[in-house]
């Protein structure tokens, strides 16, 4: 199984908060709002300055533009250098927030994540009634930038991990790495690491006018080439100084470095804020080599392709010939259904958010005498049912008696059938929970597999209520 259900509540910030400053390319004033967001919600920019507030959710799909940071598109609206707080959010591990913004790019603050870190500090977190979903990646991964020479990929691993390499042929700037093995360590060791420049680019930004936030005290700027007398007056003029010279580690004055490697530790929080668009949470360890935003957001768009496939067809990894967790008496002691009607024969696995049990379906089932003669199928709305029975164990598991009790069903919604079901297939069922159970009430999220295919799918909800 690579797509999961974890046992880990979801989290939103308990309140507001809001920072200001100026947008780096854009040199605008702008306020950014943090506010709290309901359970699956994601990641979400809000446009409050333009009319109808549009909204354009963090998604590597909607990304248009990487040239000097990750722009997101969405029917003409467009969101500017969004990695650095997409970074401080994945960093933090929170999960649902609306970002409000007042212009089209978040405030570059000192080039970091820093402050945006601290902000969602001081708002505090909140659990929600929904668990977290993680791709548990089993495979190798891989995407290639054949210009650039840029590669990133994912190899399995304990934890979402992340190492950068960085390689920018300079003598003033050579090779860098850096490496974040566990994310509770993002605070610590990597958002205070700014956004960096060789002089050569600042030369060419400032002559077509595309960096008008920017100063001294949010990028740093390796000097890479000599600095010419015309230059430094240019440099004073877009800083706003009265004097510039050079450090002798080859950067501009005015800035001390955080990290002897904080240009690779800024790398890797671009990568943080750039795979944050694959919109699922990652366990295993991304290694990339020389990033760059396109690359970045090129993988993130390939994995979140990669996911989606295998949400539709995440076929549980069970050993059908292994011995059950309940064989079908322990579950006749729990369900009160009985021949002809009980259509699960095993469960596999069962925890407090899921449960995988199956059924093999023979040519002595009843219903095949008439569904239909010369070409048996099963019918879907039994398919639905053995589904649901396979959800009632899981809620019937969190009573002590179950047997006194009945199980009900108050809702379906999304049933979906994408395969038929014939004699000599193997059902698998998974159910997990979209909200905690509360109540006797089981809200869940409902699969049925067969032949490594999705075969059909449905939300369910159900209650259970003590025999009188």
């Amino acid at each position: 199984m690579t797509v999961i259900s974890t046992e880990i509540k979801q989290k939103t910030i308990a309140k507001e908060v809001s920072l200001a400053g100026v947008g780096l390319h854009t040199g605008k004033n702008v306020t950014l709002t943090f506010k709290p967001a309901e359970a699956n919600n994601g990641y979400t920019f809000k446009r409050i300055d333009l009319e109808g507030s549009p909204v354009i959710k963090a998604d590597a799909n909607y990304v248009t533009n990487t040239q000097r940071g990750t722009c997101l598109e969405k029917n003409g609206v467009t969101i500017q250098t969004c990695e650095h707080v997409l970074a401080a959010l994945v960093g933090l591990q929170i999960d649902n927030v609306i970002i409000e913004l007042d212009a089209s790019e978040p405030p570059i603050m000192d080039g970091s994540s820093k402050f945006f870190v601290e902000a969602l500090e001081s708002a505090e977190t909140l659990e929600q009634d929904a668990y977290i979903e993680e791709y548990v990646v089993k495979e190798v991964i891989s995407y290639i930038d054949e210009e650039s020479g840029s590669e990133i990929t994912v190899i399995p691993a304990p934890s979402y991990q992340v190492t950068t390499m960085v390689d920018f042929g300079t003598k003033v700037l050579g090779t860098q790495n850096a490496t974040l093995q566990n994310i509770s360590n993002f605070k610590k060791d990597i958002s205070d690491s700014r956004t960096f420049s060789f002089l050569h680019e600042i030369e060419m930004l400032l002559e077509n006018g595309l960096i008008k936030g920017g100063d001294l005290n949010n990028a740093i700027v390796y000097v890479d080439k000599e600095l010419s007398p015309d230059t430094m007056e240019r440099l004073k003029e877009a800083f706003g100084k009265d004097n510039i010279s050079v450090k002798p580690n080859g950067i501009l004055d005015n800035l001390t470095l955080h990290h002897p490697n904080e240009a690779a530790r800024h790398k890797l929080l671009d990568v943080i804020g750039d795979l944050a668009l694959i919109g699922t949470r990652i366990k295993g360890k991304v290694i990339a080599n020389k990033p760059g935003h396109y690359v970045n957001t090129q993988f993130a768009k390939k994995m979140s392709k990669i996911i989606k496939i295998e949400k539709r067809n995440n076929v549980p990894d069970i050993d059908l010939n292994q011995e059950p967790l309940m064989d079908v008496n322990q579950i006749m002691n729990m369900l009160p259904h009985r021949q002809p009607f009980l259509l699960l024969d095993k469960v596999f696995e069962l925890s407090k958010s899921h449960v995988i049990g199956t059924k093999n379906v023979t040519m002595n089932e009843g219903f095949f005498a008439g569904h239909f003669p010369g070409a048996p199928v099963m019918p879907g709305v039994l398919i639905v049912e053995a589904m649901a029975q396979t959800g009632g164990i899981l809620v019937l598991s969190t009573v002590p008696d179950p047997e006194n009790y009945l199980t009900f069903f108050m809702k379906m919604d999304n049933v979906k059938f994408k395969q038929k079901v014939v004699p000599g297939d193997t059902l698998i069922f998974k159910c997990s929970l979209i909200t905690p159970i509360r109540r006797g009430i089981c809200h869940m999220q409902g699969y049925a597999y067969a032949n490594g295919k999705l075969c059909a799918e449905a939300e369910l909800m159900a209650q259970i209520t003590k025999v009188k």
